[in-house]
């Protein structure tokens, strides 16, 4: 994947270079030190991917990428202050990786662009892409008011439907996302997800007892307490799916 990394700081570079070495499918073409440096480099050498400082001087990294003419690089921000999470996912970057960068973050961040290279793309009979599915490894940005989260889908046990919101248990948070269930369940994994009812999907890797319950459903309990009936007509999939 072409790369280019942009940061006013030499030393910086220099370790994100380093730190880089092993990963052969991450091609770095050349690095800028400021954000009028990159958009040259941007539009001659054409990256399709950014790691991105978003302090410097001059333009941050914010107004670079407004800057750019055509077609948007896939974005990894990369800074010491934590505070422009939130503006960052409004630029649907890839990740957000706070400095000094840990190795084992940027692992996880190479093996997820990795893997969404790996996806074909397919469309529909009106050529519109089908969106990726999201598994376990996934991470996902969590807004609920002034909170965020960015928290790997395996560690949500259950998603709660409220309404036009879904509820998220995971830890001891509970955030609220706009968004269906039904729109929800089409994203999910299923191998890892169910739809245990109208109002839950529950992650099946958080399962700790089922008990036989009313009218032929099945009653889950989670690590953690939570309590999910599963209906009657889910339970069949249920013990088909857990080949009980």
């Amino acid at each position: 994947m072409r790369t280019l990394i942009v940061d006013d700081e030499r030393l910086a570079r220099n370790e994100l270079k380093r730190l880089l070495e092993p990963y052969t499918k991450i091609e770095i073409i050349g690095e800028a030190a400021n954000a009028e440096e990159a958009l040259v480099m941007i539009d001659e050498l054409q990256p399709e991917l950014l790691f991105l400082d978003i302090q410097m001087p001059g333009k941050n990294g914010f107004e670079l990428l407004s800057s750019i003419e055509g077609k948007t690089p896939e974005v990894i921000f990369t800074t010491a202050y934590d505070e422009y999470a939130i503006k960052a996912f409004e630029y649907n970057a890839l990740d957000y990786l706070l400095k000094p960068i840990d190795n084992d973050r940027l692992k996880e961040t190479i093996h997820r662009i990795e893997e969404n290279q790996a996806l074909p793309e397919v469309s529909t009979a009106n050529n519109e892409r089908i969106e990726k599915i999201l598994g376990e490894n996934d991470q996902v940005f969590v807004k609920d008011g002034e909170k965020c989260w960015f928290v790997k889908l395996g560690k949500i046990r259950l998603f709660e439907s409220m309404g036009n919101y879904v509820r998220l248990h995971f830890d001891d948070q509970k955030p609220l996302v706009l968004k269906s269930l039904n729109n929800l369940e089409e994203r999910l994994d299923p191998g890892t997800y169910f739809r245990a009812n109208r109002k839950h999907i529950i992650n099946l890797h958080w399962i700790e007892k089922i008990e036989p319950w009313f009218s032929g459903g099945l009653l889950v309990t989670l690590q953690g307490g939570d309590k999910i009936e599963i209906s009657r007509r889910q339970a069949i999939r249920f013990k088909e799916l857990m080949s009980l």
